[in-house]
């Protein structure tokens, strides 16, 4: 076991960890922050994206020790007071939202890119969420409530 120091959520913690194990584990089993998904276990499809230290990665294939003084959000952190955060609502408004397998992660790859970028283009969205598959919604929608949130998001809203 070593200990491991991050922020998490907005929370600082400090807890001894099995080193071998993976982010996306670490955050499900020990953490119980399940929202975060395992879909194919080798970062090709984007349900484990987290934002770690600013940047959406995909936390399947990141050892948890990796984690060590990072600060680390996921999609349990979003929603503030009761609250949905603008990116979440508007998944649900554009009905960008089907089975829900991906949704955390492709929310968490939204947000990563429009913490960095308020006013996306298209392009710069279908880029951003190039390393997130959805099987069941396609992504015209998704597409859609990312630019909608950005625009509220913008208007502080």
């Amino acid at each position: 076991m070593e200990k491991l120091n991050m922020t998490i959520n907005g929370k600082a913690i400090s807890v001894d960890v099995d080193p071998g194990i993976r982010l996306v584990d670490f955050l499900r089993d020990n953490l119980f922050l399940t929202g975060t998904k395992i879909g194919c276990g080798k970062g090709e499809c984007g349900a484990c994206t987290v934002i770690m230290n600013g940047k959406a990665v995909t936390s399947c294939i990141i050892p948890v020790m990796r984690a060590q003084g990072a600060v680390i959000e996921t999609i349990e952190g979003l929603g503030k007071n009761g609250k949905l955060h603008p990116i979440q609502e508007e998944f649900i408004n554009k009905g960008a939202i089907q089975c829900g397998f991906c949704t955390p992660g492709m929310i968490m790859s939204s947000k990563a890119l429009l913490d960095e970028n308020n006013a996306p283009t298209s392009d710069e969205v279908r880029e951003a969420l190039g390393g997130n598959i959805c099987r069941c919604t396609g992504y015209v929608k998704i597409e859609e409530a990312v630019m909608a949130a950005a625009d509220r998001m913008r208007k502080g809203e």
